[in-house]
């Protein structure tokens, strides 16, 4: 089944979807990564009655819940489904489970045996496991305001790989660094079956109703080596090839898809080379990059997302609004999404998250 992306009731009119199609607008659209989340007393609440963190993604009333928050309290121009992107792992038949104060553990996966036991691409048991992502996505987008554009998303392969094998999140990434070094041919074949899931999981957010999809390449800034006599880079190697990969395979199905891609850590260069070698519309910019500086590298119809950092938001103030007015300074004239450069924490003060909207908006 096929799609064609941003149809439907509105869509034209969506501020967001109108600046993936290149359109420069004063003052830009915004939403925030992770705006959906424990900042927010109604959060919270639902999460409590929701028990486990998968059971809140898994369920379609709280996850539909969840989304539409931040939209109800700030008028956010987009809201993102609320999932998790350890939901791939888990179709594919890797045990996760979050662990309260801790984040996200997952068997580890040290070598071929275990990658053995994970299902197959293409099986259908992978998207009946995540039917109920579907549901939300369906739910949501009847539910939004017409103007409200919908986001889905995943992990990129090289950041899910990371947890797969590591079985957490770790501060270099060693244990998956290490795979890399030791048998880079199994990194190959799971980079591969998550570009084949991936593609799938998306399609299938599109056909439910987003607008568009962000692909969150978290991990950029620790890539394994290449490795010995090959010619490419790390970055493009292990990073932007697989999602381009995605992203070709995404409108080969969805015509027009939009598609923003970020690649946290990868630098100014990396992310300069982020639209040019995945094909996406948009760069999601982490807080760490000169964003003038990147537009000044950038084709002027490339659109640009982020770049506020968080700990900003957590200081408000006069900080906040020269920071907010620095963004909207470096991308004038430019098509921009305002976000941040990382996802809100959950002490960020919401006094601080109305101040940043009133300042970019008024």
């Amino acid at each position: 089944m096929g799609g064609t992306a941003g149809a439907g009731r509105g869509a034209a009119e969506r501020p967001i979807l109108r600046v993936l199609n290149g359109e420069a607008l004063s003052p830009p659209p915004a939403w925030m990564m992770r705006q959906a989340g424990r900042y927010l007393p109604e959060y919270r609440a639902v999460r409590a009655e929701a028990g486990s963190f998968l059971d809140l993604c898994y369920n379609p009333d709280f996850a539909t819940e969840v989304t539409l928050q931040p939209i109800r309290r700030f008028g956010f121009e987009a809201a993102i489904l609320f999932s998790d992107i350890l939901v791939v792992p888990h179709a594919l038949g890797q045990d996760v489970r979050f662990v309260e104060g801790e984040g996200p553990r997952l068997d580890p996966m040290a070598g071929r045996p275990e990658f053995d036991r994970l299902i197959e691409a293409g099986d259908p048991r992978i998207m009946r496991h995540l039917n109920p992502v579907f549901e939300t996505v369906g739910r949501l987008r009847a539910e939004l305001p017409s103007e409200t554009t919908l986001l889905g998303f995943c992990g990129a392969p090289w950041t899910v790989a990371s947890y797969m094998i590591g079985g957490r999140g770790t501060p270099d990434l060693a244990p998956a660094r290490a795979l890399a070094a030791r048998d880079p041919a199994l990194l190959d074949a799971l980079i591969d079956r998550l570009v084949a899931v991936s593609t799938e999981y998306l399609v299938r957010q599109f056909e439910a109703g987003a607008d568009a999809v962000q692909i969150f390449e978290s991990h950029a800034g620790s890539l394994p080596d290449v490795p010995a006599g090959e010619t490419c880079d790390a970055l493009a190697r292990w990073s932007l090839a697989p999602i381009a990969r995605i992203v070709s395979g995404i409108r080969a199905r969805v015509p027009g898809a939009r598609i923003i891609v970020f690649a946290r850590g990868s630098g100014l260069d990396g992310h300069a080379r982020v639209a040019a070698e995945t094909g996406a519309d948009a760069v999601g910019v982490d807080w760490a990059v000169d964003l003038k500086a990147l537009r000044a590298r950038l084709p002027a119809s490339v659109v640009t997302q982020g770049n506020l950092h968080p700990e900003t938001l957590i200081a408000g103030g006069e900080a906040l609004d020269a920071a907010v007015d620095a963004i909207r300074e470096a991308t004038a004239g430019t098509p921009h999404i305002f976000n941040l450069g990382h996802g809100i924490t959950p002490q960020t003060p919401i006094a601080h998250v109305e101040r940043m909207l009133a300042r970019l908006r008024g």
